[in-house]
């Protein structure tokens, strides 16, 4: 089996602490380990590192070096830019069909999600490689606890075997009302972004529902065939439709199924994420930090500084040496339009 991390994200809900120079899956945010480390830690139980790949932009190459300098040089992925994860499975899939026999199974997954059973993880692998070798795309669906709209979901259908179902759709993230229903349906999964297919499976899924990339591939391909996987595909990658593989080839394809999974999985994709996975005091807040607490609830504090609260709640506190962030709880998916206006108005060393 070989894994391939997606790891060209910035991470922008975890400003301002992620930043284009030092993005999320760089930050040591749950443990003493930064999230990508932790990623291939889990891994290296079933996977050896010669057949462990992360893809990442070609900016974050160096960072990739520094967190895991024990993956070998060519298996660091480089797209000239970050797009979205359809191009950026679409060229690791034909990187890897030049390495490996096409009929390999490859397991893509997010450098930046907290899995806190990892034995239930390695399980899930197993059963998802048998569905993957008789040619179906895999996805990964984590069950619901409690109606989010922060995730898109997948719907199942009939069980083709044991704790593999078909899949009948995909639906982008609901309002709550409709999240509610998912929840009490029973048979919606939480879409995790992670997936398994073949190599030639998902390069056909390219041909058959986005021939356009397909074309691309080959115009890369001749490219590398001339000049080495080293070459400047800028030209062509820029051409790429920025589009997720969700709607790119999962909605579209015949051939999926789904993997219900429950091993303590959460995306940490935003600030009041990682408060909900952090330990808490006595008062549930979450101090990183020095602190003396008044009469103060439910708080997210990072900070290198000495923190003080006095009769605060639901508070997100983030403090760095340029920048500080201050959000209630709920509103913390809002700092991406933060970091959009700060685009806009051209503040980039804030970026």
């Amino acid at each position: 089996m070989i894994a391939l991390i997606m790891a060209g994200g910035v991470g922008t809900r975890f400003w301002p602490l992620s930043r284009e120079s030092n993005p999320k899956q760089f930050l040591k945010i749950v443990s003493d380990k930064s999230m990508i480390q932790m990623t291939v830690e889990r891994l290296l139980n079933k996977i050896e590192i010669e057949d462990i790949f992360i893809v990442t932009a070609k900016s974050q190459v160096e960072l990739i070096r520094k967190h895991i300098p024990e993956l070998p040089e060519e298996n660091i992925i480089i797209e000239p830019f970050g797009m979205n994860t359809a191009p950026c499975i679409a060229l690791s899939a034909l990187y890897l069909s030049r390495k490996y026999d096409k009929k390999e199974t490859m397991i893509v997954l997010p450098a930046d999600h907290l899995i806190k059973d990892e034995k239930a993880f390695l399980q899930s692998l197993d059963i998802a490689r048998k569905s993957a070798e008789d040619e179906y795309l895999v996805t990964f669906g984590i069950k619901p606890d409690y109606p989010t709209t922060g995730y898109g979901y997948v719907e199942s259908e009939q069980e083709i075997s044991k704790n593999v179902f078909s899949v009948k759709q995909f639906k982008e993230k609901p309002d709550i009302k409709t999240a509610e229903s998912f929840l009490k349906a029973g048979n919606f999964f939480w879409n995790s972004g992670m997936f398994m297919w073949k190599i030639e499976t998902i390069l056909k899924a390219f041909q058959n529902h986005l021939p356009e990339v397909a074309s691309l591939l080959n115009r890369i391909s001749i490219k590398w065939d001339e000049k080495g996987t080293c070459a400047d595909i800028s030209d062509q990658y820029t051409q790429m439709p920025k589009l997720p593989i969700d709607i790119g080839i999962m909605e579209k394809a015949e051939k999926r199924v789904i993997i219900p999974v429950d091993y303590g999985w959460n995306d940490v994709g935003s600030w009041k994420a990682l408060y909900d996975v952090s330990q808490k005091d006595e008062n549930k807040n979450v101090m990183n930090c020095e602190s003396e607490i008044i009469e103060s609830r439910n708080n997210y504090v990072n900070s290198d500084k000495f923190v003080a609260l006095i009769g605060v709640e639901n508070l997100i506190i983030v403090d760095t040496k340029d920048a500080l962030l201050i959000s209630r709880k709920a509103d913390s998916e809002q700092v991406k339009e933060i970091v959009n206006k700060l685009k806009d108005d051209k503040r980039h060393e804030l970026l």
